[in-house]
């Protein structure tokens, strides 16, 4: 990755992918009883939250819309998080089961939009989506009359968590050993239109 004036520069998924990765593997840490909120507010604040959104505004620079959407959104969505833990912990605007329920809802949905988007991009970055749809289904779930939802989904996000640190290494490694160690795989969508191929075939 280069500027417009051919300098060099680090890839910002690098930081946004670990802090990603990271955060959400904590929460799902709690969520299986090992560990309790401490953690999570301040890797919400920090490195889930203020570590991703700068990674996403450095996205921004380099015109990646993917990644300046999804880091600073879940950036924002960890410092979110940590926001309602805190409040709760103090009494002030108390969020019930059932507001965060419909807070996870919403992310959902948004969370959708970069799923399908995702796998047109490639395989590691598909799987990673649809493990963490599926795992924000299943909290949802969770929050509206499927406690027992609650493990099931930390086990899914732990997969999540671990598919972001596979790309994260994917990308360093790729500069460390100047090959790819860590093949991210095809996307799942093909991203040629069907209508490109057919008049590249023509062309030839």
């Amino acid at each position: 990755m280069a500027d417009a004036k051919g300098t060099p520069m680090a890839n910002p998924a690098v930081v946004g992918l670990a802090g990603f990765g990271l955060t959400t593997l904590i929460l799902q840490l709690h969520n299986l009883g090992l560990c309790g909120v401490g953690p999570i507010v301040a890797l919400g604040f920090m490195f889930g939250g203020l570590a991703q959104m700068i990674a996403g505004f450095q996205e921004f620079k380099v015109g990646n819309n993917f990644g300046y959407s999804a880091f600073v959104s879940y950036g924002a969505f960890w410092i979110s998080l940590s926001i309602i833990f805190m409040l709760n912990h103090f009494g002030i605007y108390k969020s019930s089961g059932t507001d965060i329920g419909w807070f996870l809802v919403v992310w959902t949905l948004y969370t959708s939009i970069l799923w399908f988007a995702a796998l047109r991009i490639h395989g590691a970055m598909a799987s990673t989506f649809t493990l963490l749809l599926i795992g924000f289904i299943l909290l949802d779930l969770a929050h509206f009359g499927y406690p027992a939802m609650t493990k099931v989904a930390a086990y899914v996000l732990i997969l999540c968590a671990l598919n972001a640190w596979y790309m994260m290494a994917h990308v360093i490694f790729m500069q460390i050993f100047g090959r790819d160690v860590l093949p991210v795989g095809k996307p799942w969508i093909d991203p040629q239109p069907a209508q490109e191929k057919q008049m590249q075939a023509a062309k030839a």
